[in-house]
């Protein structure tokens, strides 16, 4: 990338709103070491959707054995308020998961293919090319059933095991994905190794490369995810993942920490003048909440330090 593409990104005219699709109750407790009840688990959904989110990331149809915290995942998709405008959705790996998460009346389900070998394998047993079979079944699946499919390109901006990720490769990938027409494709920073110059690059690639409607989640493991999702809105993407608190992380990661924070998300992006539609009080109060349930401190920071000017 040159210094006029790199100047580009900070100068970029922002979007006058921006999605954010909470993703607390699934990728914000996956990782957490306290099993919560599903009451928890449903009263988090319920704030959430009181703090104006209008797209939740629910649950995911794993085995219980490898992710204990989301055993429940029909009990809490069987509680949860069901409201015309909100949709939720659920994390899926293979077949079998999609036929639990369709028994619940999920709107959209949450496909991960991994962009390396070796993270694919431990995260989910399997390639990445057979990731990339998964998906184009469920895809195909989905369809045939009214739901909605996003592919999520997880380890896009570096790996654990394998290191940087070649730009060219998820590039391709994001190609191979769009080929079974994704509502959206979701570029997963799932080790917070991105920087913004990287993320503005890889989106204006993939882009030009498929056309496809573009998501982006980010950690802040290395303390770049709220410079990156500035970047991703500088970038054109419409839609961000957060957690509230930012809880979370993959459990099968080395050493993850949690999602950006979706309090200090929205305070980031209404002081650029970015609508969100949520309600920054409301989600720092749930965030200060899940945490002592969680029997910690969360990571987010407006819980801590309050929103600014205050009222």
């Amino acid at each position: 990338m040159n210094c006029a593409q790199k100047e580009a990104i900070v100068t970029a005219p922002l979007p006058s709103s921006i999605e954010i699709v909470e993703v607390g109750p699934r990728d914000g407790l996956q990782n957490e070491s306290t099993l919560l009840p599903t009451a928890t688990k449903v009263e988090l959904i319920e704030r959430a959707i009181a703090a104006g989110a209008r797209r939740i990331e629910a649950v995911s149809f794993v085995h219980p054995r490898l992710v204990p915290q989301m055993a429940d995942a029909e009990a809490v998709m069987a509680a949860a308020p069901r409201r015309d405008d909100v949709s939720y959705s659920g994390l899926v790996l293979n077949r079998r998961g999609f036929d639990r998460a369709l028994g619940t009346g999920l709107t959209e389900v949450n496909v991960v293919v991994v962009a390396t070998d070796e993270f694919s394998e431990r995260n989910q047993g399997v390639t990445t090319e057979e990731g990339l079979r998964t998906w184009e079944d469920i895809a195909t699946r989905a369809h045939a059933a009214g739901v909605r499919a996003v592919a999520t390109i997880a380890v896009a901006f570096g790996c654990p095991f394998e290191g940087p990720v070649s730009s060219d490769h998820v590039v391709e990938l994001a190609r191979r994905i769009a080929e079974a027409g994704p509502f959206e494709l979701a570029l997963a920073d799932t080790i917070g190794a991105g920087v913004p110059t990287q993320v503005g690059e890889l989106i204006g690639r993939i882009r030009e490369k498929t056309g496809a409607r573009l998501r982006c989640h980010f950690h802040n493991t290395r303390n770049t995810g709220y410079a990156n999702a500035f970047a991703a809105a500088a970038a054109g993407v419409s839609t961000l993942d957060a957690s509230v608190g930012g809880i979370g992380g993959c459990p099968f990661a080395p050493d993850a920490t949690g999602n950006i924070a979706t309090e200090d998300l929205e305070h980031l992006m209404a002081g650029m003048g970015v609508r969100t539609g949520l309600d920054l009080e409301e989600l720092s109060r749930t965030g200060t909440w899940i945490g002592e349930r969680l029997g910690k401190e969360v990571p987010a920071l407006l819980g801590r330090a309050g929103p600014f000017p205050r009222q």
